[in-house]
């Protein structure tokens, strides 16, 4: 009988653990300043890869989303004690663009932790989320016809799962990034795979 080898994944999600290591060193932390030590003992544990979450750009429409739902607060006030505004980041899958969050030392710092990650037998993954972007994502000005798109009855009937947005061709009707049971996320567009110029241009952004 052969034996399957299952990788063992290691997920780090990375703005919590710069906020720990922020924390500790008096300053706003990178990648840069995740230790040698912490990656020696990820590979001495036997973890194979390791899985920064969170880890691309935002933008201000994401976490205004989030401060502005009565709801989350309440529970972020019971999550976390001592809870202020300043603690709300947004959604990391609210992605405005793929290049390293600037708060994380952008995509410089993001080579030279693969490289240590590399020199310990240690790969990288990433998340791409193909199935919406951000608010203030340059399509949704540049390229509204890249998203699902609704009607004024739609936005009437169904706020939760409608936006009106301005574009660079006037305002549009564009749907939220959903899960088909649940409603829609707020501070995200959802993208229309019936685009074949959508499709072309994430294929791009994936490469």
């Amino acid at each position: 009988m052969s034996v399957h080898h299952y990788p063992l994944l290691y997920q780090l999600n990375t703005r919590v653990r710069l906020s720990e290591l922020s924390a500790r060193l008096g300053r706003e932390a990178t990648l840069d300043d995740l230790t040698d030590a912490e990656l020696n003992q990820l590979a001495a544990a036997g973890f194979e890869i390791v899985w920064m979450l969170g880890i691309w750009q935002t933008g201000p429409e994401g976490r205004a989303v989030s401060l502005s739902h009565p709801e989350w607060r309440e529970a972020f006030i019971r999550t976390l004690p001592g809870f202020r505004d300043s603690d709300v980041c947004g959604s990391p899958f609210a992605i405005r663009e793929y290049h390293v969050h600037r708060d994380f030392g952008g995509d410089e710092a993001l080579a030279r932790l693969r490289r240590r990650l590399s020199e310990r037998g240690l790969r990288l993954m990433l998340d791409f989320v193909p199935n919406h972007t951000a608010l203030d994502h340059p399509w949704v000005t540049e390229h509204p016809e890249y998203y699902v798109s609704g009607s004024e009855r739609q936005l009437l009937e169904q706020p939760h799962n409608y936006r009106r947005v301005r574009t660079a061709h006037g305002e549009r009707i564009l749907a939220h990034g959903r899960d088909p049971y649940f409603p829609g996320w707020p501070d995200t567009l959802q993208l229309n795979y019936a685009s074949p110029e959508l499709q072309e241009a994430l294929v791009a952004v994936l490469l």
